[in-house]
């Protein structure tokens, strides 16, 4: 990331939008408040109001939340039910005529003739008795209990919660992590702009004696009137530069707010201060890393053994499931809606051992499991690449990180340099033994190591975030 002295904002901006963060809009009523944190104290301050690490502690609530209805599963589950019916019209129902039929055969038992002596011969088809069966009203009230026995995806379930839990919480990790980042880089790039603003006022202070001096030689014949309005046009543009800067410090401070979740109308003062020996303190004893030291890698690892319950939860689907059910219920039928009156309520009950065996569902158990199992490749395999991504991320960072310190520096010397020859150029200035051409050149030679030097301070404050970061050590 290459950061320009006076696009602080630009760089704000763009570390908001790589940390995902989203604005909400709502009626509220916002008071001021004043705070004066340290970075440290502005990310503790994120990790209590950043929207993305309230909704990553949300996660961990809803997940804990799916376990109790996992769990629940487990439990007996009791249900109570009644209903009333009304049946306008009766179903009627048609079956053979078996009485025709056994009067026939007790007339042909008894020996009866017709009355003109022949035997009695039954018809060949009796028909049907057509008749309604029911009444007009019933009612039932009862409960119902289920008890799972034994249920392979539901005993894996239970084996599953503590690993959900902790692959939520490793989540919130994760989010923290990345907020806590870009809170430190913002914060120290508002530090360090403070020393370009003092870099700029030093500027307007040499310039303003050095036009005094100037129109002082010049009212005495030593200079001409060209020399004083080049002065006076330097220290305009310094003055707008300056006024630039302050302009995208104080949006840069906008941006921090956004980030930690404060009120954009809290006022926020940086206590910390920063130093080309703060930035390299203690990084020689962090090189040192383990893929563990990242949350995202355990993260993953949590994955993978989601992935591994899963296949199991699979397997166990084609093992019999073991059901045990009752069921208590009071009935009752009447002619008229009179259920609370004198009647008989009729009690019915059961209770039920139900064994259910798969045989086959046309392959699509193996199929869950074939997919599961390439669900769990595709996330080790993300595991490896992720073990590459941080050794590239560690060596890259220090790469960075050493490039960045010595470009650091470098142009610390080389501002020194460029403050001593431009001392030295306007000393022979005064003194007439040199011409306007030169100070003009010193000047913006010591204003260029200046900007390269706040370009490198900026440069090194990222680097060595990012290398703490990569390493895990980033606190």
């Amino acid at each position: 990331m290459k950061l320009k002295p006076a696009s602080i904002s630009k760089v704000i901006l763009a570390v908001i939008l790589t940390g995902g963060i989203t604005v909400r809009t709502g009626a509220q009523v916002i008071t001021e408040s004043n705070h004066a944190f340290t970075a440290k104290q502005a990310v503790e301050y994120a990790m209590k109001n950043s929207v993305q690490v309230k909704n990553a502690l949300l996660d961990v609530q809803i997940q804990a939340q799916t376990n109790r209805e996992i769990t629940s599963a487990a439990f007996p589950q009791l249900n109570a039910n009644s209903s009333a019916t009304y049946n306008p019209n009766i179903a009627v129902q048609a079956f053979p005529n078996f009485i025709a039929m056994a009067t026939y055969q007790v007339l042909q038992q008894e020996g009866v003739k017709k009355g003109n002596g022949d035997d009695i011969v039954p018809p060949a088809d009796f028909g049907l008795i057509e008749a309604q069966f029911g009444t007009k009203y019933q009612a039932s009230i009862g409960a119902d209990l289920s008890q799972i026995l034994f249920d392979g995806q539901v005993f894996v379930g239970l084996q599953a919660r503590k690993t959900s839990m902790d692959w939520a919480s490793k989540n919130v990790e994760v989010t923290e992590e990345m907020i806590k980042a870009n809170v430190y880089k913002v914060y120290y790039q508002l530090v360090a702009g403070k020393t370009q603003i003092d870099l700029i006022d030093a500027n307007i202070t040499r310039l303003s004696k050095l036009q005094n001096d100037t129109r002082a030689m010049y009212e005495n014949g030593f200079a001409e009137k060209l020399d004083v309005d080049k002065l006076s046009v330097q220290i305009a543009n310094l003055e707008t530069e300056k006024k630039r800067v302050q302009n995208d410090i104080a949006k840069g401070y906008v941006g921090l707010k956004l980030l930690m979740g404060m009120p954009i109308k809290d006022k926020l003062v940086l206590t910390d201060t920063l130093s080309d020996e703060q930035i390299k303190d203690g990084i020689l004893e962090a090189s040192t890393y383990n893929y563990s030291d990242r949350p995202e890698f355990e993260y993953a690892e949590l994955g993978r053994k989601l992935n591994e319950f899963n296949i199991r939860r699979y397997k166990l689907s084609r093992i019999p499931t073991i059901t045990l059910q009752g069921g208590y219920s009071k009935n009752a039928m009447r002619n008229k809606f009179d259920f609370f009156n004198r009647g008989d309520w009729f009690t019915f009950s059961n209770i039920t051992l139900r064994i259910s065996v798969p045989i086959f569902n046309g392959f699509a158990i193996q199929s869950r499991i074939d997919k599961a199992k390439l669900e769990l490749q595709k996330t080790e395999n993300q595991i490896q690449d992720l073990k590459l991504q941080i050794d590239n991320q560690v060596e890259t960072a220090k790469l960075e990180f050493g490039t960045a310190i010595e470009a650091m520096d470098y142009q610390k010397t080389n501002m020194k340099l460029a403050e001593e020859v431009y001392e030295q150029t306007r000393k022979k200035f005064e003194a007439g033994l040199g011409s306007n051409t030169e100070i003009t050149t010193a000047q913006t030679d010591l204003k260029t190591a200046q900007s390269n030097y706040i370009n490198a301070l900026y440069d090194a404050i990222v680097a060595r975030i990012d290398f703490l970061k990569a390493i895990g050590k980033l606190d």
